[in-house]
């Protein structure tokens, strides 16, 4: 949420500004929109004329102002701990241990040209992971970690399977973009109410499609035996089944 973007489709697909080139960079076109609620737009490489993967990422909450931040590339001590603070409303969270080294990052792509943007869609309101559970980990938090420690976006999606099980996920239902010059994924993830962590399913977007996402959960039915295209939490279903959600 912390920059907007707007992606312009001509009739080749171009974007607007040169955060793109064609040597297969994953691209993000920036520039401010006005409308009611977050968008993603997906263009994967083979869907355009650049034969680059490119995303775009709107946030129009109307209380937000477009921001580019810049996050140097830093070595870290052993032992060096990460502070973490809710986005919304700046509430402490807590801690986690740092990285030993974390890339630069730009807005929502770092040095390695993964990037990634989102929309909430909410989801069921008693899955949110309350504070005192230990809920550590917020959607804009998992964002921002997973720019400045994964090169991929396989990686990153491990990382915040990784982050949200030792830690806890403190956000509503979220959809993610996660890009790389490779591939595009949309991820998806909810809170276990009362349980720590969180449940979560990834498809990869087919080379040659487009598509988008804006605050409305996508995924519905998925394989279970997929892992080069689809992946997801280890015990999204037998939790389901444990919630009520799925049927025994």
């Amino acid at each position: 949420r912390r920059v907007s973007a707007l992606l312009s489709l001509r009739r080749s697909i171009r974007t607007t500004t040169a955060m793109s080139s064609r040597a297969g960079l994953a691209c993000v076109a920036l520039m401010l929109a006005a409308a009611t609620g977050c968008t993603n737009f997906i263009v994967t490489k083979g869907a355009c004329e650049e034969g680059v993967n490119m995303i775009s990422y709107t946030d129009d909450g109307g209380n937000n102002y477009g921001e580019i931040q810049l996050l140097p590339a830093a070595d870290h001590a052993a032992g060096a701990t990460r502070k973490i603070w809710r986005w919304e409303d700046g509430k402490y969270l807590g801690e986690i241990p740092e990285a030993a080294h974390t890339y630069r990052v730009v807005g929502n792509m770092n040095e390695h040209q993964l990037s990634i943007g989102e929309t909430t869609f909410t989801g069921r309101p008693e899955l949110r992971n309350p504070i005192e559970s230990g809920a550590t980990m917020d959607y804009a938090n998992l964002m921002g970690i997973a720019l400045q420690r994964a090169k991929t976006a396989r990686e990153a999606i491990a990382l915040i399977d990784e982050l949200t099980t030792d830690h806890g996920y403190a956000s509503t239902g979220e959809s993610l973009t996660i890009a790389d010059p490779d591939e595009i994924w949309h991820l998806e993830i909810v809170g276990k109410g009362k349980e720590k962590g969180a449940v979560w399913v990834a498809r990869r977007v087919p080379d040659g499609y487009i598509g988008g996402h804006a605050n409305q959960a996508r995924i519905t039915t998925f394989p279970h035996d997929d892992p080069e295209d689809t992946r997801y939490s280890e015990d999204l279903v037998t939790w389901a089944k444990r919630a009520g959600y799925y049927p025994v």
